[in-house]
This record gives C-alpha cells, sequence and structure tokens, in this order.
C-alpha cells in the first residue's frame, strides 16, 4: 500500500465504521448489531490463542533445527493485528481482522512485505571460551570432581573472605 493512502485510510476508517453500523443496525436491529461486536471481540481473543500457542509451536521448532523463524514471526505479529482488529469495534476492522487469521491471507502478506520491503532478521550469536564463530560448545569441558577433591571449608587465604566470616 502506498505510503499515501494510509493516512487516508486511518481518516476514513472512523466514518467506514459508522456507516457499517447504521447499514447492519437498519437491516438487524440495534441489540443484534452490539451483539454481534461483543461477539467479534470475543472471537479475537479466542483465536488469538488457539492460534497463537500453535504458532509458538512452530518458532521453537524453527529456532531449534537452527533456522531464523522469520516467517513465523511475521505471521505472529499479524495474528495480534488481526486480534486487535477484532477487538475494536467495528464491521470493517472486524472483516480485515478475520482475513488475517486466514492462514493464506497471510501468505500473500508475508510474499508482499518480503518482495516490497526489507525484513532484517538478527541471528542471536554466542562469544566466549569454548564457543568459534557459528560452532556450538565444545562439551568436553566437563570437570568431574570426586567427593574428596571438593570442600565446603572457607578458604582462610581466599581473597573473597569478607571480614563478616566469622568460623
Amino acid at each position: 500500500m502506498p505510503s499515501t493512502l494510509f493516512p487516508l485510510l486511518l481518516v476514513a476508517m472512523p466514518f467506514l465504521e459508522i456507516a457499517g453500523f447504521v447499514i447492519v443496525g437498519s437491516h438487524i436491529g440495534v441489540l443484534a448489531t452490539l451483539a454481534l461486536v461483543v461477539l467479534g471481540g470475543m472471537l479475537g481473543f479466542f483465536l488469538l490463542r488457539v492460534q497463537g500457542f500453535s504458532l509458538l509451536q512452530k518458532i521453537r521448532a524453527e529456532a531449534a533445527a537452527g533456522r531464523v523463524p522469520d516467517r513465523e514471526l511475521v505471521h505472529g505479529a499479524m495474528l495480534v493485528l488481526a486480534a486487535i482488529l477484532l477487538i475494536i469495534p467495528g464491521f470493517f476492522t472486524d472483516i480485515c481482522g478475520l482475513l488475517l487469521f486466514i492462514p493464506p491471507v497471510r501468505d500473500l502478506v508475508w510474499r508482499y512485505l518480503s518482495r516490497s520491503g526489507v525484513i532484517v532478521t538478527m541471528g542471536a550469536t554466542r562469544y566466549g571460551p569454548g564457543y568459534e564463530a557459528g560452532q556450538k560448545p565444545a562439551r568436553d569441558r566437563v570437570i568431574d570432581l570426586d567427593p574428596e577433591d571438593y570442600s565446603r571449608k572457607p578458604d582462610p587465604n581466599s581473597p573473597w573472605r569478607g571480614d563478616n566470616d566469622t568460623q
């Protein structure tokens, strides 16, 4: 969407919602219209919970496989946006929110975003002893002690011993 249309859509949104309330209210009545608005908000909370948990599992699986879960993160952001759109009272926002809950629609939006914009992801890197660039730490750094090699007695010559340690 061109950046010049976005402010225009934000200004037109309340008028679209009011027109939607008037049109739907004149066909089905005021109480049924209010019930639909409340049902839309409850549906937003429910769908966010159901699809949110499955999306978290997909993100964990991608991260465990060593891949950056960029697609899953964008889908998660779209699910949050869809839930917010459903929670906002109005029929136009409810239609947009319901469309974003459909996975093929999210895939279309993902393709549009990945083609037209730049999405920056940062991978987690580890630094320190035992870590080479992009490698996992060496597992042979385990120090195995026998019970007689370890003592809980404080060392009197230790510089870490405080003045309040009396034994």
